[in-house]
């Protein structure tokens, strides 16, 4: 890739991971929702926010072209499930004061794109790499043993978002179009959630206060923007490159979590917390590293 693409690239990852690392403080003005309806108003709200992107924008071309490919229509179902199952793992986590162990999650899954990339795209383990895959893994493993626990939210967080984040790498269609379509194959089964089957104090959307409608309204914008500069950096860098720049979002959660709303590190996560950001560490190093290494060779 040419060095115009990654540096795009760089910016794209910098600006997704910075607006999700305080996405929580947005969930939090709203959780007196439930998160089912959150979640609806997610996707529907970011199809609308797509519909417009791509009217102003005059990308309709791009649209009919993958129709034209059933196989990738089909693909943008299964991302789009793997994504809505993250959004509705994270606003469950955030209103129910997990944002700790979410923010482990998105500390795991740069670690666990290097081995998605490994397994399904043929990207090579460097040694280094190895070695932070294994402390982060045992980091894991000594929860289970130690304190008889899962981080489940941690896993299911990271898990989806490396299969999304692979799925959007091999079906190769720009931000906005796959956006949009996703959002329309989520669309149906949202609308009838909200509008057919959810029955709560802020579910009848003419009932509730205007600032309470105009913050679910704006659930699309903060869903639809980060979520075009990730797969738009992942269209320009290597998956576990894009990796690399996670840290920035689960460290600004953790610094939510911990210095506004109030969550303990109990012993439990504070053994596995010091295992991935070793791994982390040790990740990044190698990284920095390898990045020197071709710098110089290019000289």
């Amino acid at each position: 890739m040419d060095a115009q693409q990654t540096r795009q690239g760089i910016f794209y990852a910098l600006g997704a991971y910075f607006i999700w690392g305080i996405a929580p403080a947005y969930f939090k003005l709203i959780q007196q929702v439930a998160p089912g309806e959150i979640m609806t108003h997610r996707v529907i709200w970011s199809f609308f926010f797509m519909l417009l992107l791509l009217s102003v924008s005059r990308n309709w071309g791009k649209v009919r072209a993958i129709f034209k490919e059933p196989k990738k229509v089909l693909l943008l179902a299964v991302s789009a499930t793997l994504v809505c199952s993250n959004w509705l793992i994270f606003i469950w986590a955030v209103n129910n004061h997990h944002i700790l162990e979410a923010s482990l999650g998105y500390f795991i899954n740069p670690l666990l794109n290097v081995l998605v990339g490994m397994l399904f795209l043929g990207e090579r383990f460097r040694r280094l790499q190895w070695l932070a895959v294994a402390l982060a893994a045992c980091g894991v493993l000594i929860q289970l043993w130690k304190f008889g626990s899962v981080p489940v939210i941690a896993l299911g967080l990271a898990v989806t978002f490396s299969l999304y984040g692979l799925m959007r790498k091999k079906i190769g269609v720009d931000a906005q179009t796959g956006m949009l379509i996703e959002t329309s194959w989520l669309l149906p089964v949202a609308a009838i959630y909200l509008f057919g089957i959810a029955d709560s104090s802020t579910s009848h959307l003419t009932q509730n206060p205007l600032s309470l409608n105009l913050l679910l309204i704006a659930a699309g914008i903060v869903t639809t923007i980060p979520l075009m500069l990730f797969t738009a950096a992942c269209s320009r860098l290597r998956l576990s490159t894009v990796g690399f720049f996670q840290y920035l979002g689960p460290t600004l959660m953790f610094l939510l979590a911990v210095s506004f709303y109030g969550e303990k590190m109990t012993q439990d996560k504070a053994v596995t917390f010091s295992f991935i950001w070793a791994a982390l560490a040790i990740f990044i190093f190698d990284a920095l590293k390898t990045l020197k290494r071709k710098k110089a060779s290019e000289v």
